[in-house]
This record gives structure tokens, C-alpha cells and sequence, in this order.
């Protein structure tokens, strides 16, 4: 099941949406309007992606919400009840769905990405959710701005806050779940956290780096990938105890991880930045795409290749060998 595979970054796209809660004036209350069919929403910007079960699904402005169910070579645009941008997905399976965004809105789809109705919003308190994560069909969380945590027992019925951890009011950007249930957050100002009880409480990791971060990646093996502003990439042996930097070679932000197996992942970054890791997952190898543009999260595509999602929609690359 799962999954949300990966987050938002920084810079032109990201800080607007990780750095920048606030609703500009006029758009309040956008979240309860529904989102217009388009037909060049493909290509407008999208901010997260999900895969489960053969069903692909990709948010992000103006409620957009596209589906593919052939890897990625064709998308339908789904009816959504919000226009708010949304900035982060999760499929649990085939049918149900989660996205939330700006306006604190949470979207729900019980019918396989088809359709999407609203079940919480709060514009007047200007804190965007910017990722979730779901343990079952029913208990989930929700994370964003300002330490904000929405957390769910009946499915997305009903949604109460939370704190993560005393008074830390940092954004929290992403949520990222180990095979073993350990759950992570990536924050601003070089905050992560570990959950060992499916969210209930959680402590304060050590940090390598004092700047934000805006992803992590549990890889299969056990250990744990953190990466965020001016091309910082660590590597935790350990659950995020203790972390070893990952040189990059670019400074560009790094907004997305995919674990590709046999050892491998590919880090996604502004400015159409690929980072290709070898077989040992301890070294990368850059790649930057002619087009520049912003890769704000990945998807496997047909075999071999990789969905880059971000500035101008859905793109394909091969996966090198």
C-alpha cells in the first residue's frame, strides 16, 4: 500500500508554498470552490505525487488533480471539491485517497482518484498542510506550517490538532514512514523528528545541518536519507541518530527522493537537477536537464524510466543503467 513518494522544495515553487502560509489577498477561501476542468492542467505546476496499485495520482494548483492508470503516458483531470493549491497526496490503496494544501484543506476520494470531496478546511487560520500520511483506511496525519499536526481516527470524518514536539512551531514539510511503521519529519531549520508510536509522540533527532529540510527517504535497507536547501544530502545508518553528508556537487535545493532498488535511489532538485546514486547508495552522480526545470517530486514511469513531476506537469527520463 502507499504512498506518497516523495515532497515540495524551495526557491521559486517551494518557499511559496513551505515558506509563505499566508493567502494573498483575494484568494482567501478558495479551498471552497471547486476546481475548473482545464485542458492544460498536464502541464500546469504540480507539487506531489502518489503511487498505488497501478493508480497514479499528481496535485497541485488551483485544486488540480490528475490521474493515470497506464504509468504515466496519459492523465485525467479529476473533480475536486477546492481550488486551493495542493502540496501533498497519499493513496492507500486503489480507491482512497488524501491530498491537503493551502486554506488547511484536506480533500478525500473514495472512488479511485475520480472524484475528490472536501472534508476539513480552515482559510482563516492561514496555515497551509503540507504533506500526509495514512497508517489504515481510517488513522492518519496531516503536517504543515508553523508545527501544525491534524491527526484522524474515522477515515478524514473528523480532524484534531496536535503538537509535534513542546512548543516547536517550525513547518513541518514533509511525512515519511519506514517499512518497519517508524515514522520521520523533515522541517524547517534543520529539525527532524522520529515517531515510534504511529505519530502519538516524537523526539527531536540530532541534525547535521541548520538549514530546512524538505524530504527524507527510509530506504529498504534500514537506513534513512535527509535532503534540503543548497544541495545537502545525508545518509543516517541508524534510524537518523547519526548522519554522514552525501557530496552533491550543486547547490540547487533538493525537493524529492526514490528509492530505485538494488541499492539505488535518484534525488530531484531545482533547475532540473538529478542526483543518481550508485549501487552502494553512498555516492551520486549529477545530471542536469537541458529544459532547467524545477523537479518537485518523482514516480516510477513504464520500466526503466521516471516520472519527474514539478514545473510544466509530468515528464519522462530514462533511468541509467
Amino acid at each position: 500500500m502507499a504512498r506518497r513518494t516523495a515532497w515540495i522544495g524551495a526557491a521559486a515553487i517551494a518557499l511559496l508554498i513551505a515558506l509563505a502560509p499566508a493567502v494573498p489577498a483575494g484568494q482567501a477561501g478558495e479551498g471552497r470552490e471547486s476546481s475548473i476542468t482545464a485542458p492544460l492542467a498536464p502541464s500546469s505546476l504540480l507539487v506531489d505525487v502518489a503511487v498505488c496499485d497501478g493508480v497514479i495520482v499528481a496535485v497541485g494548483e488551483r485544486g488540480h488533480v490528475l490521474v493515470s492508470r497506464d504509468s504515466g503516458q496519459s492523465w485525467q483531470q479529476a473533480a475536486v471539491a477546492t481550488r486551493a493549491l495542493l502540496t501533498g497526496v497519499f493513496m492507500f490503496d486503489a480507491r482512497r485517497g488524501w491530498a491537503v494544501g493551502h486554506d488547511e484543506v484536506i480533500v478525500r476520494t473514495r472512488d479511485g482518484a475520480r472524484t475528490w470531496e472536501r472534508v476539513h478546511d480552515a482559510p482563516e487560520r492561514e496555515k497551509p498542510l503540507l504533506d500526509v500520511w495514512f497508517a489504515d483506511a481510517r488513522t492518519g496525519l496531516a503536517v504543515g506550517a508553523y508545527g501544525g499536526l491534524l491527526a484522524t481516527t474515522d477515515g478524514g470524518d473528523t480532524w484534531t490538532p496536535r503538537r509535534v514536539h513542546g512548543e516547536d512551531d517550525f513547518h513541518v514539510n514533509q511525512i515519511a514512514a519506514a517499512a518497519d511503521g517508524t515514522l520521520f519529519l523533515a522541517a524547517e531549520a534543520g529539525h527532524l523528528y522520529r515517531s515510534d508510536d504511529r505519530g502519538v509522540t516524537w523526539q527531536p533527532l540530532p541534525s547535521p545541518y541548520e538549514g530546512s529540510f524538505f524530504g527524507l527517504l527510509p530506504r529498504p535497507d534500514g537506513s534513512l536519507l535527509a535532503f534540503g536547501l543548497r544541495g545537502h544530502l545525508y545518509r543516517s545508518p541508524d534510524g537518523g541518530r547519526s548522519w554522514t553528508p552525501i557530496e552533491t556537487g550543486t547547490d540547487v535545493t533538493l525537493n524529492a527522493a526514490l528509492d530505485l532498488g538494488s541499492g539505488r535511489f535518484v534525488v530531484g532538485g531545482m533547475g532540473g537537477t538529478l542526483l543518481w546514486s550508485d549501487a552502494a547508495g553512498t555516492a551520486v552522480r549529477k545530471q542536469e536537464l537541458p529544459d532547467r526545470k524545477a523537479i518537485v517530486a518523482l514516480a516510477p514511469g513504464a520500466p526503466g524510466t521516471l516520472l519527474l513531476v514539478g514545473e510544466g506537469g509530468v515528464r519522462h527520463v530514462e533511468i541509467p543503467r
